[in-house]
């Protein structure tokens, strides 16, 4: 199968683009510039030049292709909205080039949006979820003659990271503390990006239209684990912030610190026969490349 991927260099596109390649697909990449370009050919995929904001290029790359893999996002949380209006118009794009052809397409969402994969909340009752738009929008296009999945992503780790852990990193080292909120209670599933990579292979070749996965392999690791393993390795203490100080002590990340996040994905592995076996969170997390690496 030729298979369009946005995000083709990213996290977890680039782990993605080499799970299709390994199993025998051809990859037609989005590369905004030449250096992602230059990565993107390295792999053996074939590079398809534009961007998210470039409709036309999304267009036409999902109509060069036998499916799509929807991987990219701006991860702007300085002005976040702006991201998930790009991320709803791509989308729409990517349906618009696909309808009635029942081929298959694969979008990237959030955990936020429910805890098993049979829960999608109404976008009208729940503003607080802006990504939801999109993933109902794919959820609708079983109706037009596309083969149309939603994997739902939680926290993705693995080396190369660069998201909320090495961010709770970067925190710590700035403000010589490890810190969590309140009790720490509150838990994030998490994936290894490989195992998350095969999932997305798995839907692709098998997700019937209409299908939401969910991309869990820690159904819930609480947030107090994390930051203890964190002061450990930069050798911190270990603090509570209060729930009100989250946002002054974290920043942009303090809803997400606070945010119980947890998600199982047993529906998931039971419909695809997926397993995850990389290794865990905190057991990742223990490695040096998460604190090594620039910040």
């Amino acid at each position: 199968m030729r298979v369009f991927v946005t995000g083709a260099t990213g996290f977890v596109g680039g782990a993605v683009v080499r799970e299709l390649l390994d199993s025998g697909h051809q990859v037609l990449g989005l590369a905004r510039s030449d250096t992602s370009a230059e990565q993107l050919a390295a792999t053996g995929a074939e590079v398809h030049r534009g961007s998210l904001e470039d409709l036309d290029a999304l267009r036409a790359g999902a109509s060069a292709a036998d499916g799509v893999i929807h991987t990219g996002f701006i991860h702007d949380f300085s002005n976040y909205a702006a991201s998930v209006v790009t991320d709803l118009n791509a989308v729409r794009a990517l349906v618009d080039a696909l309808s009635g052809s029942d081929r298959p397409l694969v979008i990237s969402s959030v955990m936020s949006h429910g805890p098993t994969e049979d829960d999608v909340p109404d976008p009208s009752a729940r503003p607080d979820l802006p990504r939801l738009p999109a993933e109902v929008t794919v959820l609708a296009a079983a109706a037009q003659g596309i083969r149309a999945s939603v994997i739902r992503l939680p926290q993705v780790h693995g080396e190369g990271d660069h998201a909320f852990v090495p961010g709770l990193i970067d925190i710590a080292r700035a403000k010589g503390v490890s810190a969590y909120v309140g009790a720490g209670t509150n838990r994030w599933a998490a994936v290894h990006r490989e195992d998350a990579a095969l999932l997305y292979r798995l839907a692709l070749e098998n997700a019937p239209a209409g299908t939401v996965l969910h991309a869990v392999a820690d159904e819930g690791v609480p947030v107090r684990e994390i930051a203890e393993v964190i002061g450990k390795r930069l050798d911190l203490p270990v603090t509570s912030v209060p729930a009100e100080e989250a946002g002054t002590h974290f920043g942009w990340l303090g809803h997400f610190v606070s945010s119980d996040l947890k998600g199982t994905s047993t529906l998931t592995q039971k419909r695809f026969d997926w397993t995850p076996t990389r290794i865990g969170l905190l057991a990742d997390l223990d490695h040096d490349y998460y604190f090594n690496q620039p910040s």
